[in-house]
């Protein structure tokens, strides 16, 4: 375990933080639009850009509705949220940029040796990524992107951007098996450890997250052992907070109910639960953009209001 003399220096976030995540490029082209296998058009990027801004819309609205403006923050994506950025970041929200490539196995960078002039473009509050990391999976695959996040770990904190790692532990063939092919006997029984076996094993090779954003965790018993690992060897700042991973809204009030009652867990990032149903509405017709951005606002107020009832 590396020692805490070698710890980036102001390691960690401690504050409550209530993310909305859109960046989603992908599955929203795929799943939404029908894009798939090709790149938008110009006209579809900004159809696509507009979708997005609905997301932005509604957040602004449950702030202006009470949610914590030194809480909430926005996780968007450069190719579909430039404007979104800027705008969020001149009105002084907290903002995160995804540097991986969308919906790929192995983490690799969405602009290869140019990651760092993305970032610096944009100067967010964090650096996301999305990895998908199996302690028990090809050793050699691990390693590949354990080198390539810890230099996204170096470079994030020699220019003062925190970094968020969201970390993805897909069961292999035998462990699928070993629980009758039950994907929540997995997420119940095998899960926690393996989350917490990875978050050693990356720490260990370098990658020094300040915030991991984790799958939601059925029991405070696990959420108080992955807290213990994010702050393991002098890592004491070090924060957690729970994805919504697309659940419907009653598993994901429960993640964060039980998450919220464990020092460690600092929050939330929770997207689709909030914003896919509206966003489809519009899509199919059934109802306006006012409507979609009113009900976004709403949903996401609520699990901020969630969240704080079951901290106090």
């Amino acid at each position: 375990m590396a020692q805490s003399i070698h710890l980036p220096k102001d390691l960690g976030f401690t504050q409550d933080l209530y993310i909305m995540p859109f960046d989603h490029r992908g599955s929203f082209q795929e799943k939404l639009f029908g894009i798939k296998g090709r790149n938008p058009t110009e006209e579809e990027t900004r159809e696509i850009a507009s979708y997005k801004k609905m997301i932005y819309d509604g957040f602004k609205k449950a702030i202006a509705a009470g949610v914590p403006r030194e809480k909430g923050g926005i996780l968007v994506d450069e190719q579909f949220g430039s404007e979104i950025l800027k705008e969020c970041k001149a009105e002084g929200f907290m903002t995160a940029c995804p540097a991986e490539k969308s919906g790929q196995d192995e983490f690799d960078f969405e602009y290869g040796e140019e990651f760092g002039k993305h970032i610096q473009k944009f100067s967010p509050t964090f650096v996301k990524v999305l990895v998908r990391y199996n302690p028990h999976s090809d050793s050699t695959l691990n390693q590949r992107q354990a080198e390539r996040l810890k230099k996204l770990s170096l470079f994030c904190h020699s220019h003062q951007i925190k970094y968020m790692f969201e970390l993805l532990v897909p069961a292999t063939a035998d462990q699928l098996k070993s629980v009758a092919g039950s994907t929540s006997r997995y997420d119940h029984e095998l899960r926690p450890n393996l989350m917490v076996e990875a978050m050693e094993q990356l720490q260990d090779s370098g990658v020094e997250p300040d915030v991991w954003k984790l799958e939601g965790i059925e029991t405070i018993e696990d959420c108080k052992r992955v807290a213990a690992q994010a702050r393991v060897g002098g890592r004491s700042q070090v924060g957690v907070i729970v994805l919504g991973r697309g659940e419907n809204a009653e598993k994901v009030k429960h993640w964060l109910s039980t998450a919220a009652k464990v020092p460690g867990l600092i929050g939330f990032a929770v997207g689709r639960t909030i914003f896919w149903e509206p966003l489809k509405g519009v899509k199919d017709g059934t109802h306006s953009r006012e409507h979609a951005i009113q009900q976004i606002a709403n949903n996401y107020k609520a699990f901020c209001d969630l969240w704080t009832k079951a901290r106090s």
